[in-house]
């Protein structure tokens, strides 16, 4: 058993590892999400590692500003503007609160894993993209077609100080892995921002950097409920909550699998994360959810208990009162260099490859292709009608062959797949081809049978023997064991 003092020295060296991955993804998640100042992501740090951390159901998982609410985020601060954002965040947090005591836990996971991944690789398009133009000296657009648009326009007018940043920020953090492991003891998105912000000071560049409120408190934004809007604002909010819940459960049960310490409880998380994200919006910081690459950090780093995120929350506190001026060295391309790397990584290779064993790509590229065109939202829902048509299409995978055997009259049948009322017409046309009178052996090599699909095989045997022909059932043992086929019906293949 650990021991308690040996435990808390675990969880605080985890907590400054964290504290210094967290630092500078806040600040690039604050600038592409649209907030008034990076203060948005600190204080959405500091919420989701102290009241998350305490509250939440997975002990080892860090919550704080994620990049997959970076796109809707944007796109809700320019509909109902900051305070506006900021009450759809606490609405968000109210459902998310409702959905953890009404045991909806598990459900949050009932998303097609395709649309899941495709969802956030079409953010990550959104954020490269737009980032790109940001390394080039340039503002994004108002969407992802439009920055794509107009991509060759930056690159003819590109800022060359500014690209120089944003390539030593990208390369830092595409060689940092395969540094000495001594060197990679500081995380990589930090090395970013430090070699970006020395790049710009050693050849005084003149780029536009991080802006930091004269007095901290300007940063604190209450909400607003923008009732012009209702509807609209519930619909943000079931949204965000959703999107929140789903990405802070796939976090959770991806987390498990990294430790071998307590599970999460999952209804209890989505509590916490509820809990975090009322807070959070109520004193103006960004939505939140479980972060995979903080709570990987924080595992890889020895943390054994849920004191590394709060005690990583607190770091963020101390570092914002004391050091606060050291941001304002940051320049924006350099945050732009880390984002792109962000956008990148979420097109992962890794989730591609099990989507094409599973014949699942299709409803990924269509999710990530409606993300980038429409929006987030409408991207999500065309990628679960597509996930939903591949269901059915699968459900009416039913493969029928009617063959006379060569010594004898006996048509042979055999029904392999899935049998469903979606099948019936296919069911029955084959059937209804074999000619009347005749000796029919049927063979039920299914997975799986429902009601449609046996009445209308039984209504076609009780019509055929009453032409004269006989029919004999021969259905798998586990059709039989599930009483699929009546016992009565089934003959045991010789």
């Amino acid at each position: 058993m650990q021991r308690p003092l040996h435990s808390l020295k675990d969880d605080l060296m985890a907590s400054l590892v964290v504290f210094l991955v967290a630092v500078p993804l806040a600040l690039g998640i604050s600038f592409s999400s649209g907030a008034p100042s990076v203060m948005a992501g600190l204080i959405g740090c500091v919420v989701g590692g102290i009241v998350v951390g305490f509250m939440g159901g997975a002990p080892l998982q860090v919550s704080g500003p994620a990049a997959g609410l970076t796109v809707i985020t944007f796109e809700l601060v320019q509909k109902f503007g900051w305070q506006g954002m900021c009450a759809v965040t606490v609405f968000a947090g109210a459902l998310q609160v409702l959905m953890g005591y009404s045991k909806m836990g598990k459900l949050c996971l009932a998303i097609s894993p395709a649309v899941v991944h495709g969802m956030l690789a079409g953010i990550g398009v959104v954020i490269a993209v737009a980032q790109l133009h940001v390394a080039l000296g340039h503002s994004p657009k108002s969407s992802a077609l439009q920055n794509l648009l107009h991509l060759p326009d930056s690159l003819a007018s590109v800022s060359g100080g500014s690209a120089l940043i944003a390539a030593v920020s990208l390369a830092t953090l595409v060689v940092w892995p395969y540094l000495p492991s001594k060197l990679r003891q500081v995380p990589a998105a930090l090395a970013a921002i430090i070699f970006g912000t020395l790049t710009a000071t050693l050849f005084a560049i003149d780029v536009t950097r991080v802006k930091i409120p004269a007095n901290l408190t300007d940063a604190f934004s209450l909400p607003v409920l923008p009732w012009s809007q209702l509807g609209a604002f519930i619909g943000a909010g079931i949204t965000v909550a959703l999107v929140a819940s789903v990405e802070s459960l796939l976090c959770a049960v991806a987390t498990d699998k990294l430790h071998s310490g307590q599970r999460a409880n999952l209804d209890k998380e989505l509590v916490g994360q509820g809990a975090g994200n009322i807070l959070s919006g109520l004193i103006g910081g960004l939505p939140l959810t479980g972060v995979i690459v903080r709570s990987s950090a924080n595992i890889s780093s020895g943390a054994r208990t849920n004191r590394s995120s709060i005690l990583h929350g607190l770091w963020v506190v101390l570092f914002v009162l004391v050091f606060s001026s050291l941001l304002e060295l940051v320049p924006l391309a350099a945050l732009a260099g880390l984002l792109i790397h962000v956008g990148v990584k979420l097109v992962n290779l890794h989730h591609i490859r099990e989507l094409v064993k599973h014949s699942e790509v299709p409803v990924y590229g269509i999710t990530l292709a409606s993300v980038v065109c429409f929006n987030l939202l409408e991207g999500v829902a065309i990628g679960m009608i597509a996930a939903f048509v591949l269901l059915l299409r699968r459900l009416s995978s039913l493969k029928v062959q009617v063959e006379q055997e060569e010594e004898s009259d006996r048509i042979l049948v055999r029904i392999q797949g899935i049998a469903t009322f979606v099948t019936v017409p296919r069911l029955v046309s084959h059937l209804q081809s074999i000619p009347v009178g005749r000796e029919v052996s049927v063979n039920l090599e299914v997975d799986f049978m429902d009601h449609g699909a046996y009445d209308a095989l039984e209504g076609w045997r009780v019509a055929h023997e009453k032409m004269g022909g006989s029919v004999n059932l021969f259905p798998s043992p586990a059709l039989i064991a599930t009483a699929k086929v009546p016992v009565e019906n089934a003959n045991v293949a010789p």
